[in-house]
């Protein structure tokens, strides 16, 4: 029985073999070798019973088959009886060789069987390939492919039978006419040569150790006679290959005498295939062994065809290496191997014939050598040694090729030679310094890659290299030392090697760190008479000037001053201690910084200071001296580095400033301004720097330089030179003049100020405007320079700063003011006035603002000259549109606050009445409509700004007392400025908030100055402006309005009357400001005057209402709704029912102006609570729509929206949203909500009327529209108002989170919608449900449905909440609910059983008490038969679900087994959410039941398992997740601790689950607790086999086959072998191949009950 079990389970996994998908095969292959493993010779019989009865089966299921075999073979090798494997091996023979014609996969797989047996069965195996191994016949050509894989795999085995094999091949060798069968010849020949040299090399380990080489040379050389003279001149390439291949081993076979006489043949030959094989590397590795067989035996051929090697083998090195070509780089290394083998055998030929190969200009050829020269430099280095010179001298040609490829094989030889010794010697220098060159090389200018098949390199490749290489052969090759030490420094200063200067600091001080740990306290670099060696002065300018840009070159700011630090004595002995302090503190602010954060005048400035610290800690005159020598003397090599140029200007002023011999600070000013580029701004800008730090110390000296020089030949000169080219000239001129003028800003700024005022004026701004002007035969010619114009600003600027900053400077009398200011009056003029594209403007102002607050004081009219000039130049500039040229943004608002800043400093010189109607005439004016938009729209508010922030600078705590009011017109303008200026309030700048204030509180008191009152009077009432600017400083817009709103009360209680309309119609004005702050701020202002000063306009309200009716019309600003709403709320407070009603029959939709006015009626409480109740009377008296058929034959009537109600709607939003409404909703709370809730429901689907429908898309298409008139979304806008006007913000927020109020919109969602509303309302709004509660009750006999279906999805959540407990509400709703259990309709009977469940949640102390009602309740939606749809029995198994846990175990108990039986059959419904339901149910019941399980629900449990461990796999999570559950609830029921922990362990929520390994698990320790069970399991599992879902059609048979992996041997009897074999095997035809895989892995399983 057993045999024949194991025969057919056999049978039907090698049938299935022959299934289309690929994993299917696969997995029956792998159940075949599961079986073979328990069972390898019943396993090897049936595969070869199978092959031998299927004789027609095609070959690529024979191949996996034998493939099958071969791995039962290798797993059981020594378990096998000779039999067996006598078998399988003439099976094997058979199927290699049952068609003459190659069919590979197949006869290889039967060749793999037989080597796989011959490791054990060596000579049945031999026996049976030789058998067809027969002299004279020619065999096929798997045996002898067979033989050679042998000979590998067993070499002890095969090489005794190899002078047999190879005497009977020999002569088929001659016969052998098919490539193909000359191939596998070769192929044997190769791994019986390869198998023999390590029989050999293993002599003492091997059986034989009598076999010599020599008992084989006679057969290889016939062989290789054939192979060489005959096959090698083959036209088949791959032959030839072949050929090749073992000619390499077979070499070393050859007698030494017989190998001397070929070699000058076979050289020749082989070398020739390099002609005729694109791929070589065959080629390459057979010459590699053939060379070393040959100098093996000293053989003298090689001299004779030496010539001919190393051409051929140059010729491959030197082919294009492509990285994505694993062959060629193969290729390269067997070929240097070659090179290697020549290289220990001649030498000096080798090099010979290579170094004059770098002398060639070809790429290829040269780096081809150079990596040879590399190769053999590390691999042949004893024999090199003597050669290094010889090597080092070829060199020469190399370095100087511009080639990247190139360039970094020289790089690859140098290091290489570093290594071996090669740069001690002479010559050595030379490779040292291209290795800086490289390092030098800035990777923009290196070219790049042009694509994929470029040759080029990419150049910073080159770079790289060269920067590891320096860096590795100073740091760990001990002998280069004293080579690179000192020499490295000589690349320090000269600027071609800047950019190895990175590199070249880090090994300098790598260098210099391990002199110093060698003992060396003296001074690290020795001169000794080496003059190329750098200065200390040269070395510490170079290292200073180039940390100014620290993060260029990878970095070399940081690394140059770690050397700085480490040469400390070598550049000055003293330095030591304080660098030692000084340059860590450097390198730590580098380090806190990047690139893009460091800012570089930061970084300058510290560089400085630790050049004035050096210089201080010399003191050494001629030291100092020296370096600012050498200083200047590198000066002219970073004229291509500006910004380094620049830097070495202030180090040269900073060293000179420290200089005490005044011949030597003039010569090298003299010298500076001679040589200076002044065509370069950078450079003109540090000239000027240089010499404005200079003067700190040597201010007279540094004037008297730059006048002489403007005296003197050199300047006459340059301008007659430049004369001969008359624009050139011209050009070359300004520059120099613009230099000089900078350099007398900067003496000016940098100047001792004691020492200042007297030379200011006469040295320096006359000879700033001796070399502006150009006089042409006595007339002042204007110059057109802007960059002239702009140095002679800025000079001005610096000159009248550090004037007012003197101790004198409030006093000093500037004689050139007037004509200074002039000047830049012009400059301001010059400017286009269409256009904002240069500072100048910014920079003259800047100047005027200066010069202004300096003696004496411009006359009037030129003060009023220049605030127009420079008002209008800056407001006629209309700010660029957005997006186009944005980089002049900050251009625009500096020059802005340059604006702002000038008049401030002339209204302060002229704290006047006159004074202040001047700035109000030139800024007041201002047209409006000039004002711009978009992000720089706040600038429009500039002209009344600029006073604003000017006027309070009078001492605003007390009154202007020096106003002489005496000599004052009427103060005429009073409410004019008031309008101005009172907005401004609230602007945007905290700071002209507070000077508004200050102008306000001044202008007030100039009033009261008008009607009388004495300077010293101090007014109550415009005191209180003072107490108010704290408020302006809080950002908070309702504070800023508030104070506002404040100091309009102030101005309505000391304003003349007369001035009254005058201040209105500003401020209306104002209410188009830009400054969004300020308009508002202008309305609140209207609002408080005519709240305040009402009385006096009285007669005039009609007439503002229309004012004001039409600036709705035409702008909808906040300030004019609220100055409508306010007139309208007048009116409503007398004729409220004719207001609503005039306003409830405005035609749908309402317009923005009609919503505008409903808001209006909501300002008072005791109005707003009106009109409230007017809506409700007119939402709730009219049925919600009507139902009307569009067409005569459709199916439902659609249902239309009356409009009193919709109407009524609409209104009743626009009051709530009101913010005022709020007392008024919260007296009418629960009405509004239940009213507006069940407005909701009955218009859910609802349609607008016809013609409401057209006006609304005519409205939405215009853009008018602001709200959907649709009826159900307008009621829920009105409920999200009333909740948020009675304070319920929370629970709007919860809904919009949750998308509440969207589900609300619509039919499906309605229900869900409604929930989530009661679940807020209950968390947030718990002490207003008693009233909401009372007011839903009366809906319950409601005729519409939806309305019942809405007030139940209410109630029933709020019993999800403990609020309803809490507020004793329980019970009430408990009645009302069960009172709707017999409700018509099944949705309200769902939603009566979801509320039932909802106590569980909200109030689950109180279930035991109704434990009895609940289940009766729930067991009767169980049972539910109305509701087609079950959807009622559903709702009942998730409250059961939910009440299991709470209820008396008594009142379960009753229940427990009618719950169970009623919900099996959901297990495996269709519907996903019926599956979750019931078998999460059925974990809560054997959760509820725990150490208390009756044996008849026991019986539920075993029969639900199966189900459950299946449904693990169910292709919906909910699903799976729910299994988890219930057999974790299942496990302690079982009565198995093994079990329930392994439930425990691996069905946790949100692990992962490895099914395969769980249900073993799980099926082991159910056979050895349950061993009974097994009969139903397998029936239950069998009964899945057939599931609509594939995953479980494939969880099933896993099930299966780990039961049957684990039963006891006694329980098998029990298995129906021949029905589970059965339907298996219908399995295996399942259409779903992950369903077939898991068959055949099952049969696999079932070996054990063989």
């Amino acid at each position: 029985m057993s045999e024949s079990y194991v025969k057919r389970l056999f049978t039907i996994l090698l049938d299935a073999v022959t299934d289309k998908d690929p994993q299917v095969q696969e997995q029956v292959c792998g159940a075949l070798c599961a079986l073979g493993e328990s069972q390898p010779e019943e396993a090897l019989r049936a595969c070869e019973e199978h092959l031998r009865l299927h004789d027609k089966l095609a070959h690529p299921y024979r191949t996996m088959i034998l493939r099958v075999m071969e791995t039962v073979v290798s797993s059981h090798l020594g378990e096998l009886d000779k039999g067996l494997a006598r078998a399988s091996i003439l099976l094997a023979s058979s199927e290699m060789t049952k068609v003459k014609e190659l069919v590979c996969d197949w006869q290889q797989a039967a060749s793999n069987v037989l080597v796989a047996l011959g490791k054990r069965f060596i000579s049945s195996v031999m026996e049976e390939i030789l058998s067809k191994f027969q002299p004279g016949v020619l065999p096929h050509h798997f045996v002898v492919q067979t033989l050679a894989n042998l000979s590998v795999s067993n070499v002890f085995g095969v090489v005794p039978f190899l002078t047999s094999i190879l005497s009977t091949m020999l002569p088929m060798l001659s016969a052998a006419k098919p490539d193909s069968m000359r191939v596998v010849f070769c192929c044997a020949l190769q791994r019986f040569s390869e198998s023999t040299l390590e029989y050999l090399a293993d002599l003492d380990q091997a059986p034989d150790p009598t076999v010599r080489k020599d008992a084989f040379a006679t057969d290889i050389f016939s062989a290789y006679d054939i192979l060489f003279h005959h096959w090698l001149q083959s036209r088949e390439a791959k032959l030839r290959l072949a050929v090749v291949e073992a000619l390499g081993p077979m070499s070393h076979l050859l007698p030494s005498e017989k190998l001397e006489e070929q070699l000058p043949k076979l050289l020749p030959g082989v070398l020739g295939l390099y002609k005729k094989h694109a791929e070589t590397v065959h080629v390459s590795r057979s010459l590699g062994q053939i060379l070393e067989a040959a100098a093996s035996v000293g053989s003298r051929t090689l001299d004779v065809q030496l010539d001919s090697l190393l051409a051929a083998l140059h010729a491959q090195i030197c082919v294009p290496v492509e990285s994505s070509s694993p062959l060629v780089m193969s290729n390269q290394k067997e070929v240097l191997r070659c090179f290697t083998v020549l290289a220990c055998c001649s030498p000096d030929r080798l090099l010979a014939f290579l170094l004059p190969k770098l002398d060639t200009s070809n790429e290829r050829t040269r780096v081809g050598t150079l990596q040879v020269v590399r190769h053999i430099i590390n691999s042949a280095a004893a024999q090199m040694e003597v050669k290094q010179p010889f090597i080092l001298s070829s060199m020469k040609l190399p370095l100087l090729d511009t080639n990247s490829k190139v360039k970094r094989a020289v790089v690859q030889v140098i290091s290489a030679m570093a290594h071996h010794g090669y740069l001690e010697q002479p010559g050595g220098e030379a490779m040292i310094e291209y290795i800086v060159q490289q390092c030098a090389l800035p990777p923009e200018a290196e070219p790049q890659k042009l694509g994929a098949n470029s040759e080029a390199l990419a150049a910073d490749s080159v770079r790289a290299i060269s920067v590891s290489t320096l860096y590795l052969v100073s740091t760990t090759v001990d002998r280069m030392g004293d080579v690179l030490w000192p020499y490295l420094f000589e690349f320090l200063v000269p600027v071609r090697f800047t950019g190895a200067l990175t590199p070249l600091c880090r090994s300098l001080v790598h260098l210099a760190q391990k002199r110093q740990e060698a003992g060396a306290h003296a001074l690290l670099i020795q001169y000794n008479g080496n003059v190329t060696l750098p200065s200390p002065y040269a070395m510490a300018t170079r290292l200073l000037a180039v940390s100014s840009s620290p993060y260029l070159g990878d970095g070399r700011g940081a690394a140059s001053l770690r050397l700085l630090s480490v040469l400390h004595r070598d550049i000055h002995p003293m330095l030591g201690q304080r660098w030692a302090t000084a340059i860590p503190l450097l390198l730590e602010h580098l380090d806190g910084y990047t690139e893009e954060t460091l800012s570089r005048k930061e970084w300058e400035e510290k560089l400085l200071m630790f050049l004035r610290d050096t210089l201080a800690v010399v003191s050494d005159n001629t030291w100092i001296c020296q370096l600012s020598l050498e200083m200047c003397k590198q000066l002219p090599s970073y004229n291509g580095t500006p910004l380094e140029k620049n830097f070495l200007y202030k180090c040269i002023g900073t060293t000179l400033g420290a200089a005490s011999s005044k011949e030597v600070v003039r010569k090298h000013l003299q010298e500076l301004l001679e040589t200076a580029r002044y065509q370069e701004e950078s450079e003109r800008e540090g000239l000027a720097c240089c010499f404005g730090i200079c003067a700190s110390s040597h201010l007279d000296d540094t004037l008297a330089q730059l006048e002489d020089f403007v005296k003197s030949d050199v300047f006459r000169k340059s301008a007659g030179i430049f004369n001969i080219f008359k624009d050139r000239s011209e050009n070359e001129v300004e520059k120099v003049k613009s230099a000089l003028i900078l350099c007398y800003g900067h003496v000016a700024a940098r100047a001792p100020r004691e020492l200042l005022l007297a030379r200011v004026e006469s040295d320096i701004f006359r000879n700033m405007s001796q070399c502006f002007s150009t006089k042409v035969l006595g007339i002042k010619v204007e110059t057109k320079d802007l960059g002239l114009r702009l140095c002679l600003a800025q000079s001005v600027c610096m000159a009248s700063q550090a004037v007012r900053s003197s101790s004198h400077g409030s006093s000093f009398q500037l004689l050139r003011k007037p004509e200074l200011v002039a000047q830049m009056m012009e400059f301001i003029k010059a400017e286009p006035s269409d256009s904002l594209r240069t500072p100048m403007r910014k920079k003259a102002m800047l100047a005027c603002t200066y010069l202004a607050s300096l003696e004496p004081a411009l006359e009037g009219q030129a003060q009023a000259d220049l605030i127009h000039s420079c008002l209008h130049s800056i407001m006629a500039v209309l700010p660029e549109p957005e997006g186009v040229d944005s980089h002049q943004e900050p251009l625009y608002l500096d020059t802005m606050q340059a604006l702002k800043d000038l008049l401030t400093s002339l209204l302060q010189r002229n704290m006047t009445p006159q004074g202040l109607q001047v700035m109000v005439e030139v800024c007041a004016p201002e047209p409006m409509d000039q004002v711009p938009e978009g992000p720089r729209a706040g600038a429009g508010a500039w002209p009344k700004r600029l006073p604003a922030s000017a006027l309070p600078e009078a001492p605003a705590h007390q009154p202007p007392a020096h106003l002489p009011l005496q000599a004052l017109v009427p103060f005429h303008n009073l409410g004019l400025l008031l309008g101005l200026f009172s907005p401004r309030c609230a602007d945007l700048w905290p700071a002209t908030r507070q000077e508004a204030v200050s102008c306000v509180y001044s202008l007030l008191y100039l009033q009261l100055g008008y009607e009388g009152f004495s300077r010293d009077y101090q007014d109550d009432v415009v005191e209180q402006l003072l107490t108010l600017k704290d408020g302006l400083g809080h950002p908070d817009p309702a504070i800023l309005f508030h104070t506002c709103h404040s100091v309009a009360q102030i101005i309505g209680k000391r304003l003349p009357p007369d001035q009254l309309i005058s201040l209105l119609l500003t401020l209306f004005e104002g209410l188009g400001d830009p400054d969004q702050n300020c308009s508002r701020a202008a309305a609140v202002i209207v609002n408080c005057l005519l709240k305040e000063r009402g009385h006096v306009l009285l007669e005039k309200v009609p007439e503002i209402v229309s004012v004001l009716c039409s600036k709705l019309q035409e702008t909808h600003g906040e300030h004019v709704l609220q100055a409508a709403q306010h007139s309208v709320y007048v009116l409503a407070a007398r004729h409220h029912a004719a207001v609503v009603s005039s306003l409830l029959g405005s035609p749908l939709p309402f317009d923005s102006h009609t919503c505008t006015l409903w808001r209006a009626l909501a300002v008072e409480p005791g109005l707003a609570t009106q009109v409230l109740g007017l809506l409700l009377e007119k939402m709730s008296g009219d049925v919600p729509f009507k139902e009307s058929r569009a067409f005569l034959l459709s199916s439902a009537p659609d249902r239309v929206a009356t409009l009193p109600p919709l109407a009524a709607t609409c209104a009743l939003y626009e009051v709530a949203s009101a913010p005022a409404s709020g007392p008024a909703v919260l007296e009418l709370y629960p009405q509004l909500f239940a009213a507006l809730l069940l407005r909701v429901s009955c218009t859910v689907g609802v349609q607008l009327p016809r013609n409401l429908q057209a006006k609304e898309r005519k409205s939405a298409s215009s853009g008018l529209a602001s709200r959907s008139l649709e009826p159900c979304s307008s009621a829920v806008d009105a409920l999200q108002a009333v909740l948020l006007r009675g304070g319920n913000d929370d629970v709007v927020q919860r809904m919009e989170l949750e998308g509440g109020w969207q589900l609300l919109r619509t039919s499906a969602g309605h229900e869900e919608g409604v929930t989530r509303l009661a679940s807020a309302m209950a968390k947030f709004a718990g002490p207003r449900l008693p009233l909401m509660m009372k007011a839903l009750f009366a809906t319950q006999s409601s005729v519409y449905e939806m309305q019942r279906v809405s007030s139940t999805a209410f109630l029933a959540e709020l019993l999800s909440s403990n609020t309803v407990n809490d507020l004793m509400l329980l019970e009430s709703l408990l009645d009302n609910l069960l009172a709707r259990q017999k409700d018509t309709c099944a949705r309200v009977r769902r939603l009566v059983l979801r509320g039932l469940a909802n106590v569980a949640s909200g109030s689950p102390d109180k279930v035991r008490a109704h434990g009895p009602q609940l289940l009766t309740a729930m067991i009767g939606g169980l049972d539910d038969g109305d509701d087609p749809h079950s959807l009622v029995a559903l709702e009942a198994m998730v409250g059961l679900a939910r009440l299991l846990d709470l209820v008396e175990a008594w009142d379960l108990r009753s229940v427990l087994l009618h719950v169970a039986i009623r919900i099996r059959p959901f297990f495996d419904s269709e519907k996903v959410e019926f599956r979750s339901a019931s078998i999460r149910l059925f974990g809560h019941l054997n959760k509820a039941c725990q150490g208390d399980c009756e044996d008849v629900f026991l019986e539920q449990l075993v029969g639900g398992l199966a189900p459950l461990l299946l449904h693990l796999q169910d292709p919906q999570p909910p699903v799976a997740a729910a299994c988890r559950f219930a057999l974790r609830m299942c496990g302690p029921n079982l009565e198995c601790e093994e079990l329930a922990a392994i439930f425990q362990k691996h069905l946790q929520e949100g692990r992962g689950l490895h099914f395969g390994e769980f249900l073993n698990t799980t099926c082991k320790h159910l056979m050895h607790h349950f061993p009974d069970l097994l009969g139903r399991l397998l029936s239950t599992s069998l009964f899945y086999f057939k599931s609509s879902w594939e995953d479980i059609r494939a969880a099933a048979p896993m099930l299966t086959g780990f039961l049957a992996l684990h039963v006891e041997a006694e329980r098998r009897p029990q298995v129906d072998l021949e029905q589970l074999l059965a339907a298996l095997q219908l399995l295996l035809k399942d259409p779903a191949p992950a369903v077939r895989v898991k068959a055949a892995e099952t049969l696999g399983r079932l070996v054990k009950f063989a």
